[in-house]
């Protein structure tokens, strides 16, 4: 838990900083790469993001060995409080009223998965079938940069409201959330023996190249989005998906059972389709702003 707390405010703090360094540098695009990559490694701004949140990399390392996948994403989850605060005090973003009172569902979603957690039942487990995992991650993978490369060519037509970033959050997510199964095998593989053999057992797996692949395009599409949208909307819809395609799927891949007791089980389930039913809702577009009101001419005075 400690370690899953400490990850959260990493995590948070990762996503604030960089929001705050991309505000500062001209606008990026997922179509030039490179020019991306150099602007951003020019911020030591961003820098310090980054660092942050490879830290909360490696203590979600440390969750997943100890906690099973649908706890540790309800835990993970509850940082969406903290990044909410810090984006008010530190960028100046304002949520409306129906995004607060989305969070506050997704916030009572998690209190229902808290809820179904069983201590002496839940199970970690250290293994999945690699196919298995493959038939999961790579789909989720093709659907995410699809996702993302729609919303491009939407946001592009000049008439349109500006998004809030709902589109770009899912597919983002969706990447993280490969990403966050990998990270669940790999620290599955630690302490198989000793160094050689641990590192043998990494390489052999389908794990870090799935790290690497999610890493690269997460990085780009995550950064691009990042500039465009509210760090207070769009990384709580990238959380949420991240969190239910890791709990769902990494606890159906890694074989961690549900809760045999039907109270537990219909908070959890209940808890998942709250969460989903929240992510549908969200606005999709920000209120255009308001038009400027014209000055009324002043009225001539005529004699009488």
């Amino acid at each position: 838990m400690a370690a899953a707390l400490l990850a959260n405010a990493l995590y948070s703090t990762g996503f604030v900083l960089e929001k705050r360094a991309l505000g500062a540098l001209p606008p990026v695009s997922v179509r030039q790469p490179l020019r991306l990559l150099r602007l951003v490694l020019g911020s030591p701004l961003w820098i310090g993001g980054s660092l942050s949140l490879t830290a909360g990399f490696a203590a979600q390392l440390a969750v997943y060995r100890t906690l099973p996948i649908a706890a540790a994403q309800a835990v993970f989850v509850s940082g969406l409080v903290l990044l909410v605060l810090l984006s008010a005090r530190l960028l100046g973003e304002e949520t409306t009223g129906r995004e607060r009172y989305a969070l506050g569902a997704v916030l009572a979603a998690l209190l229902m998965v808290v809820l179904s957690l069983d201590e002496g039942s839940d199970t970690v487990s250290r293994d999945a079938p690699y196919a298995l995992v493959l038939t999961v991650c790579l789909p989720s993978l093709a659907l995410g940069v699809w996702l993302y490369r729609s919303a491009e060519r939407r946001a592009r037509h000049r008439h349109r409201l500006p998004t809030t970033g709902v589109e770009y959050g899912v597919a983002v997510g969706l990447l993280y959330g490969v990403s966050s199964l990998a990270i669940k095998g790999v620290s599955s593989r630690l302490g198989v023996g000793g160094i050689g053999d641990t590192v043998a057992a990494v390489v052999r797996s389908p794990y870090p190249y799935l790290l690497l692949f999610t890493g690269a395009f997460g990085l780009v599409m995550s950064q691009a989005a990042l500039q465009r949208c509210r760090a207070s909307l769009i990384v709580p819809v990238c959380t949420t998906v991240t969190c239910l395609f890791t709990a769902v799927l990494g606890t159906l891949s890694f074989g961690e059972s549900l809760p045999d007791d039907p109270l537990r089980l219909a908070l959890r389930l209940s808890g998942t389709v709250l969460a989903v039913g929240v992510l549908l809702s969200v606005p999709k577009h920000d209120a255009p702003p308001p038009a400027p009101q014209r000055p009324t001419p002043a009225k001539e005075l005529t004699p009488p």
